[in-house]
């Protein structure tokens, strides 16, 4: 049984041109046991598994970005940072070993600070192919088109029905 993820929702900031979402982040804290061995191919294989595909091992960029074109999810397996979400006037989240994100399409992240180590995996549902977007109030609304057409993967990418934490009612 996979934790149970703290939730939160972040609302459109149109002062910045940050789509975010109506679709709730999902923070799962220590969905992995940080003193496994090779943390990053565990988490990998676990993701995959869930029918995330891996896509890169790096930590996060030191600016506000989004991809409208997929979801993403985010394991960190070395060190910790602190994130900011939902763009520059967003939400800071404290992110350390073992911790997932998920982050519905168009949700703004941005690294604030972190340890010299950290690391994280990426990965996305199949079919999914993300793009790196920067806020950009001019570009809203096409990014919220964009956003609004991602499909909605089944599972999350550390096991359950991801309809039952992204209630699809909410979905705008």
């Amino acid at each position: 049984m996979p934790p149970f993820p703290d939730t939160f929702l972040l609302d459109e900031d149109l002062r910045h041109g940050v789509p975010n979402s109506s679709l709730p982040v999902l923070h799962y804290r220590r969905a992995f046991d940080p003193g496994v061995p090779s943390l990053a191919p565990h988490i990998e294989r676990y993701f995959k598994a869930n029918g995330w595909l891996p896509a890169w091992r790096y930590g996060l960029y030191p600016f506000d970005h989004f991809h409208t074109t997929a979801h993403e999810a985010l394991g960190v397996y070395q060190g910790w940072a602190l994130a900011r979400l939902g763009g520059p006037a967003g939400r800071e989240v404290m992110l350390d070993t073992g911790d997932v994100l998920v982050l519905p399409a168009g949700v703004s992240h941005a690294c604030v600070r972190s340890g010299e180590a950290f690391s994280m995996v990426g990965a996305y549902p199949p079919g999914h192919d993300w793009m790196v977007e920067r806020p950009d109030p001019a570009a809203l609304s096409e990014a919220l088109e964009r956003r609004s057409a991602v499909a909605l993967p089944e599972c999350a990418p550390v096991g359950g029905a991801l309809c039952d934490l992204w209630d699809i009612t909410t979905r705008g």
